[in-house]
């Protein structure tokens, strides 16, 4: 007897900070976005595992991608490095936590009458074993399909501090079991009598669940969110691929999590809600700090873990990080060094928590290391600094086939450009020229330009810019390809 396919949308959550993997992670190119644990990003993992989702009675959707605004363009450059565009990317101009996120993707999904079977994942967790994760998941859609609430739980192999837990009955994995509660992070001691307990579960902060039973839990235990993300909804426009939300009305709305809004509720004797646990046993870790990426890494004879370009000597049970350039480490135990090329890191590996009362005090000192790399992303490619002083920058800058830059002007600067490969296309006034490598041109102050690449590979340039005053906001935009003019 043939049977209809079971509807699956992936709901991406891709808004994370990160801030504690800095210097590596920063705010405007967060872990989810870095190539952490792979050659893929974090980010592209997640779409192509929830991808590989789809059966001969699953049938999956393009992801809906809940994102920053800040980082519209790499989401979709990222999915399109997988071969797999968004459905829809849902822009948040500013972070309202997982509840608010989960309940723009419903309302999306919802909108023409339909009612698929959300999955809904992080986009900065790490899995070892992508069969383990898809036979799980396969298991969470198929109780979700009778309109359960689903979460995956991880068997905790340690007394981790650091993660929720989910207490449940004790089943095989390819069962799923009844959520008695949902517990808070414990303290040390508490963890370890989970472990030996046994019935309690790392919350890996993922769910299944059809639309409509978010939507009606949402209204049910929080509707002030659902009443605020509704009107936030209502005053929504389409542009393109992106999803774009009236700034206003989205601080208006409460920012809290999937668990404290509706799963904790739910959880909870009397509620009525029937609440469903599948185990995931593939190898799972949320990568929250650098001890994390050190117990998920490959490990030498000695426990150490490095990448990049690293040479170790005496050391035990060390992280290293290398992004730039050759790092030496000698004699270190229980150490993470993380090196990139405007900032260093080193920290005991207990310290890791503490990474993110750093960032936050680089934060308030107005330090760039803060949110921003030397290498900045654009929409046309990424530019970084190479050497700067007193009146004047050199930045490298690369520009993607078919890439360009605004037509723009500078009331303080003036630019050299130096082709080093590639042909560039150079809008000066009411000239347009073509440049091969090695030819230059010449911007003064005041005039209006464009670099564009219309060739199939990469092109890169120098750019000497000279002036009185060479910030990243003295520009003038007159026409932009990406809506930012």
């Amino acid at each position: 007897m043939n049977t209809m396919p079971l509807h699956v949308l992936p709901v991406i959550l891709a808004g994370g900070s990160g801030t504690r993997l800095w210097p590596l992670s920063r705010a405007l190119h967060p872990k989810q976005f870095l190539a952490i644990a792979g050659e893929q990003t974090l980010f592209q993992q997640a779409a192509l595992r929830l991808a590989g989702l789809a059966g001969a009675s699953i049938d999956v959707a393009a992801p809906c991608v809940v994102a920053n605004e800040e980082h519209r363009f790499t989401v979709v450059d990222q999915l399109l490095g997988t071969g797999i565009g968004p459905e829809t990317v849902l822009l948040e101009p500013v972070g309202r936590n997982t509840a608010p996120a989960l309940t723009l993707a419903a309302l999306q999904a919802t909108r023409e009458g339909a009612d698929p079977i959300l999955v809904v994942a992080p986009a900065d967790h790490a899995i070892a074993d992508r069969a383990a994760f898809t036979a799980a998941l396969r298991r969470a859609i198929a109780t979700a399909s009778g309109g359960n609430l689903v979460v995956l739980g991880v068997r905790p192999d340690r007394p981790e501090t650091g993660y929720g837990y989910i207490r449940a009955s004790v089943g095989d994995d390819a069962t799923a079991v009844p959520v008695a509660a949902f517990v808070e992070k414990p303290d040390p001691a508490t963890a370890q009598r989970y472990v030996d307990e046994g019935g309690y579960y790392w919350n890996a902060g993922m769910f299944v669940l059809r639309a409509s039973v978010w939507l009606a839990a949402i209204e049910r235990f929080r509707p002030d969110i659902a009443t605020a993300t509704r009107s936030a909804w209502r005053q929504s426009a389409r542009d393109g691929a992106f999803l774009r939300f009236d700034a206003a009305s989205f601080r208006a709305i409460p920012s809290e999590s999937i668990d404290y809004a509706v799963m904790e509720p739910a959880s909870r004797p009397g509620s009525g809600v029937a609440i469903e646990m599948v185990t995931l046993a593939a190898g799972w870790s949320d990568l929250g700090a650098w001890d994390a990426v050190w117990q998920t890494a490959e490990h030498d004879a000695s426990g150490n873990a490095s990448r990049g370009d690293v040479m170790l000597s005496d050391s035990r049970n060390t992280l290293v990080h290398a992004t730039s350039r050759l790092v030496g480490v000698i004699g270190l135990d229980d150490v993470t060094v993380v090196e990139t090329t405007d900032a260093v890191l080193v920290a005991h590996r207990s310290s890791s928590p503490a990474v993110k009362e750093m960032v936050a005090a680089l934060d308030r000192a107005g330090r760039s290391e803060a949110s921003a790399h030397c290498r900045v992303q654009r929409p046309w490619g990424w530019y970084e600094s190479i050497d700067q002083g007193p009146r004047f920058q050199v930045k490298r800058i690369m520009v993607k086939p078919g890439g360009r830059l605004s037509l723009q002007m500078h009331h303080h600067r003036a630019e050299h450009w130096i082709v080093v490969s590639g042909t560039a296309e150079v809008t000066a006034g009411e000239a347009v020229s073509l440049l091969s490598e090695n030819q230059s041109s010449y911007i003064p102050i005041g005039q209006r330009h464009r670099l564009a690449n219309p060739g199939k590979v990469p092109l890169e340039i120098i750019e000497v810019q000279s002036g009185a005053y060479l910030g990243e906001d003295d520009i003038v935009r007159y026409e932009d390809s990406y809506g930012r003019s």
